[in-house]
């Protein structure tokens, strides 16, 4: 039984590395089920009997990953942390290093960011989008809020307006780079975009309250 099992999950696993690359090559309105069956080397029954059809199979591909947004979740949230612009500045080093570094993350994102329209099929994934950005954005205001606490940042900063630039700030860097423009190179540019953005938050008149830095 524990054999059978294993040979499961390994099967399900191949199709989902398949799954990867013809979305990523084809885009997943052209993708088919059967494409993906002859890329993992299987039959088109094999894959229904492991998904209902591919908005289930593009949902559980993307389960494998970590969005954005769900890296930055424990982004210095507790209040004990001492450091939190310290740890905000690990996390989005770590967001844009794994994203370039790791297979499974780079090519899902790049399907996510570039290769996909969000029909009624992709419903799940859209929602746990929403609710990464939703999440994310509440726990960048209390990391932020901490940051005022400690007295890493202004008094007089708006959590709300800042943590809407970050979350803005991080896609497009992940979008810039995925599409290739040349620019933005990761991981290499990890630690340099980490600062801009942390420095930004300690600078920027636009995201004081009184319109100052002070």
């Amino acid at each position: 039984m524990r054999r059978t099992t294993q040979q499961a999950e390994a099967t399900r696993d191949r199709i989902l590395d398949a799954a990867e690359k013809v979305f990523l090559a084809n885009g997943v309105s052209h993708a088919s089920l059967e494409a993906i069956a002859v890329a993992a080397g299987l039959t088109r029954g094999a894959v229904y009997g492991h998904f209902r059809n591919k908005g289930d199979l593009f949902a559980a591909m993307t389960d494998r990953v970590l969005l954005p947004m769900e890296m930055l979740v424990a982004a210095s949230r507790e209040a004990g942390e001492q450091d939190p612009l310290g740890r905000m500045h690990k996390l989005f080093v770590f967001c844009f290093s794994k994203a370039a570094t790791e297979p499974h993350n780079r090519r899902v994102l790049e399907v996510l960011f570039t290769k996909c329209e969000y029909t009624c099929d992709m419903d799940r994934v859209r929602e746990r989008l929403r609710n990464a950005a939703r999440d994310g954005h509440e726990m960048l205001e209390r990391g932020l809020r901490n940051a005022i606490d400690k007295g890493q940042l202004s008094q007089d900063l708006d959590t709300a307006r800042a943590a809407d630039v970050v979350h803005a700030f991080l896609g497009g860097v992940l979008r810039d780079w995925l599409l290739g423009q040349g620019s933005i190179v990761l991981p290499r540019d990890a630690e340099y975009l980490a600062d801009f953005c942390i420095g930004s938050l300690r600078i920027s008149p636009s995201l004081h309250r009184r319109g100052t830095g002070a």
